[in-house]
């Protein structure tokens, strides 16, 4: 499947194009235009990498940055941005973007870096293949980061992977929500809280090509792993 681009900027024109360009890359492109339409986009679906204006309403590309990190620390994040000031560049890279790209910019060298960080974010061929468990007619690989079925293999998180192996552990079992969160994030409070139910969401996503698999929320107490047979 094609890579899935979340891509921010509130220039109606300067995204129509730059959107253009990406699909005839074979890109998938979501365009918003505010940080909190994009953030409500990122909560809703898994993307393969960020592309973030810093000038945005209502909420800014850096504090969009913090959120999207707070979330997914993997997943490739560039800004593409007209300031061009040195303290902004090293401000974007310290929130943990893997580039800073000032306008106006060449789409082909845009392209070029999309591609490069999208390689980086794959998991390693090589890498171990021993520890594949099966949900419904999906494979799992959690040293790999990888779901796969019939053909399709999408890469997960590393958080995602966490959280999908910890109910894995106790398929059809109630886990409660502070026990889920001690254990992956350290901590339960609101915030991490929040974050658990964008990844199961995100996860409901993932396994949504086997109608067999749910993942049932008891509100305000935990989740459940609904497996066949």
């Amino acid at each position: 499947m094609k890579p899935l681009l979340l891509y921010v900027e509130d220039d109606v024109n300067l995204g129509f194009v730059t959107k253009d360009n990406l699909e005839l890359a074979q890109f998938r492109v979501v365009h918003c235009t505010t940080g909190p339409e994009a953030w409500r986009c990122f909560e809703q679906q898994p993307f393969d990498l960020c592309i973030l204006d810093v000038m945005l309403p209502l909420t800014d590309g850096f504090t969009l940055a913090r959120q999207i990190r707070q979330i997914d620390d993997k997943i490739p994040l560039l800004f593409l941005s007209a300031r061009a000031d040195k303290d902004d560049r090293l401000q974007g890279l310290r929130l943990g973007a893997d580039d800073y790209i000032t306008k106006p910019f060449s789409i082909e060298e845009l392209i070029l870096k999309i591609n490069v960080f999208l390689r980086r974010s794959k998991p390693p061929v090589s890498a171990p293949t021993g520890s594949v468990q099966y949900i419904g007619s999906y494979q799992f690989n959690f040293q790999n980061l990888t779901l796969e079925i019939d053909g399709h293999l999408q890469t997960l998180t590393h958080r995602e992977a966490e959280v999908l192996h910890y109910l894995m552990a106790r398929p059809n079992t109630l886990i409660r929500r502070d026990e889920i969160l001690k254990a992956i994030w350290g901590d339960n409070d609101y915030f991490m809280g929040r974050s658990l139910d964008v990844f199961i969401s995100r996860l409901r996503k993932r396994l949504g090509a086997d109608s067999s698999i749910r993942i049932e929320n008891l509100h305000g107490i935990g989740f459940r792993l609904l497996l066949p047979g």
